[in-house]
């Protein structure tokens, strides 16, 4: 199974999922109502990877999540796939894993096929035909009720098309909302909130529907004659001065690891691994039909399962190199996404210039930057993360919200406080989304502290007398709860991750730092139910000591969870964090006022951080980068 295995964290092949179920079943651990929520590489001991030469035999084990539906009953089992054998099994009481690809289907036909659920459809509309309905499965969350502790429940949103092309979720069926067993897979109930209208619009946004589309714009080529900068090896990547390995799960979706840059010969580590945790968007609306929603993605959904095929021209543009995600469905099928990740460079603009006027030679260098990229859809959202990788040592993580808002109907007249009005009958509520990464530092070796930097004036007096004093001042940070802290515009605060064990050239600990970009505080009060189960958005920034069980800032299963898991919890014990393998988790959010602009599909919205060297290097590590040819000519342009 080690054939095509180049490094200890590549992700499982498709025949290595395949071995970890058939495991699996010949251990009788799986019966006919067994679900395979997520099959995946259990990632080895750092020490293993920070001493892997490229010769040895890299063990493989897989980490299974399984769930028994007859049971309601959630399983966690590792396998080896060197020895064919099941090395640990274990019941997970009182949880509920993420939901399947397989239940999200069977979820809708469900609801289509309720008597109860056509009865109430006919009362307040008038249709019995079901066949244009859409229903987008909703997590049920947790509110206290006793059938969301020994349930598996999903309350899905339903909506109706024109025809069986149309932009359905422009006319949301606002007053039904069916509840759902999913271990059943029947509708237990349907809640009626009373009767609103269709909304009487139509928008569309395929390229079949819209019509007078521009006619003026010209095509835009990207070549690279000589191949790209980058090559290839498995999953195992190296770009310029940079090496590192892509991984892919169903739940995280795209992670990078063992993240390293060739410093004059010298291999040297920056972050062991960078994933996305978790995330939450909870909706602003209190009416009946609207305050429920609040969907973890990632720990509800998997957004490595909601993972899209990438398209040439479409999702990338240039001289593409793709990976494939090899997952399994929930009855242990083989279950491929073919392109669910992008790799490509662009021109990112000019990265550094100069123009000495006594020598009239101006020297300019044109940025390059690596993209990895992939994109989820999660019903009608769409998320693409996005990683960039520069020439000058910087490391950038972007998030880019688009899809369709998640709308409801209004009565004829009616407008809402909590939402924007953005056709008749039609409005989008106020929502946020919030995002949580897990960053692993491994900068220069395994032992880190991380220090929290604010800019502050001096005050007034013999040493600033002429008032313009101001210095970055370092604050330590020794344990976990010192350590919880918020973005502070007043005094620029950001964060440095340093060795001191390393000195730089001037004789300073190495070091990088993070830069958060745009971010927002929760609105909800912090006794909604949702804020119990995301305790996570409490704090833009946590830090821990590396712990391999500690994973997902809401805890391993957020789905109905009743709260208190994940980083609230971890972090209570106020673990010391100076001079060890520390972990980063940084909650960066977007607050939703819907616009008009925004339907009927959404222009993308921005949103991520930067990890900038500070000390790192002993220089400005681009300045060997050379100048580019001018175009159509062989010499160098502005040399």
């Amino acid at each position: 199974m080690n054939s095509t295995i180049s490094h200890p964290l590549e992700p499982l092949t498709a025949a290595e999922v395949q071995l970890a179920v058939s495991i699996l079943k010949d251990a009788g651990k799986v019966t006919p109502t067994t679900r395979f929520v997520s099959v995946s590489l259990r990632e080895p001991k750092k020490e293993l990877v920070h001493g892997f030469s490229g010769t040895q035999v890299i063990p493989r084990d897989a980490f299974a999540v399984l769930f028994d539906n007859a049971t309601n009953s959630c399983f966690e089992a590792t396998v080896s796939l060197a020895k064919k054998e099941l090395v640990t099994w274990k019941h997970v009481p009182g949880v509920q894993p993420t939901m399947t690809v397989d239940e999200q289907v069977e979820c809708e036909q469900a609801v289509l096929a309720s008597p109860e659920f056509k009865t109430a459809l006919k009362k307040q509309y008038g249709i019995e035909d079901t066949s244009l309905v859409m229903v987008d499965i909703w997590s049920a969350g947790n509110y206290g009720q006793p059938e969301e502790s020994n349930r598996r429940l999903a309350r899905p949103l339903c909506f109706l098309r024109t025809d069986p092309t149309d932009n359905g979720y422009v006319r949301p069926i606002e007053g039904i909302r069916p509840v759902v067993d999913l271990n059943e897979m029947k509708v237990i109930r349907v809640e009626e909130y009373g009767h609103w209208p269709l909304p009487p619009v139509s928008a569309n946004y395929s390229a079949d529907r819209v019509p007078n589309q521009r006619a003026d714009i010209k095509p835009l080529e990207i070549t690279q004659s000589e191949g790209p900068s980058f090559t290839v090896d498995g999953y195992q990547v190296k770009w310029q001065n940079w090496s590192f390995t892509i991984g892919f799960n169903a739940r995280e979706g795209l992670t990078l690891h063992h993240i390293r840059y060739n410093d004059h010969g010298k291999d040297r580590s920056i972050l062991y691994r960078a994933s996305l945790t978790e995330m939450v968007v909870p909706y602003g609306d209190p009416a009946d039909t609207q305050y429920r929603k609040n969907a973890f993605d990632v720990g509800e959904y998997g957004m490595g399962m909601c993972a899209n095929s990438l398209t040439l021209g479409c999702d990338c543009l240039g001289l593409i190199r793709y990976f494939d995600a090899h997952l399994c469905n929930s009855r242990g099928e083989p279950l491929t996404i073919k392109n669910a990740i992008c790799m490509h460079e662009e021109d990112f603009g000019i990265l550094w210039k100069h123009t000495d006027r006594r020598l009239n030679v101006p020297e300019v260098r044109r940025s390059r930057r690596l993209v990895i990229s992939s994109v989820s859809t999660v019903e009608n959202y769409e998320y693409g993360f996005f990683w960039y990788l520069y020439q000058d040592g910087n490391i950038q993580f972007e998030i880019k919200l688009t899809g369709i808002l998640s709308l409801g109907a209004l009565k004829p007249g009616e407008t809402s406080p909590y939402g924007t009005l953005i056709a008749p009958q039609l409005y989008a509520p106020n929502h946020q989304h919030f995002f949580n990464m897990r960053l692993d530092f491994d900068l220069d070796g395994v032992p880190n502290s991380i220090y929290q930097i604010d800019v502050k004036p001096d005050e007034p007096g013999p040493k600033n007398p002429h008032g313009n004093a101001f210095s970055a001042q370092p604050t330590l940070l020794k344990s976990e709860k010192q350590a919880r802290a918020n973005l502070d515009l007043q005094t620029t605060r950001t964060w440095k991750i340093v060795n001191a064990a390393v000195k730089n050239v001037v004789g300073e600990p190495v070091g990088y730092k993070f830069m958060p970009g745009d971010n927002t505080f929760p609105m909800a009060s912090a006794d909604a139910w949702w804020r119990k189960r995301a305790g996570f958005v409490n704090n833009h920034v946590w830090v821990t000591p590396f712990n391999e069980n500690e994973n997902y800032a809401a805890g391993d299963y957020p789905n109905q969870s009743q709260g208190g898991d994940g980083l609230t919890s971890w972090t209570n014990a106020d673990r010391p964090i100076d001079n060890t393998d520390v972990v980063l988790w940084y909650t960066f959010g977007h607050t939703h006022i819907p616009r008009a602009e925004d339907y009927p599909v959404m222009p993308t919205a921005y949103i991520g951080f930067m990890l900038k060297p500070n000390g790192f290097f002993e220089m400005n590590p681009a300045n060997d980068v050379p100048p580019s040819a001018k175009k159509d000519e062989k010499k160098a342009c502005c040399h």
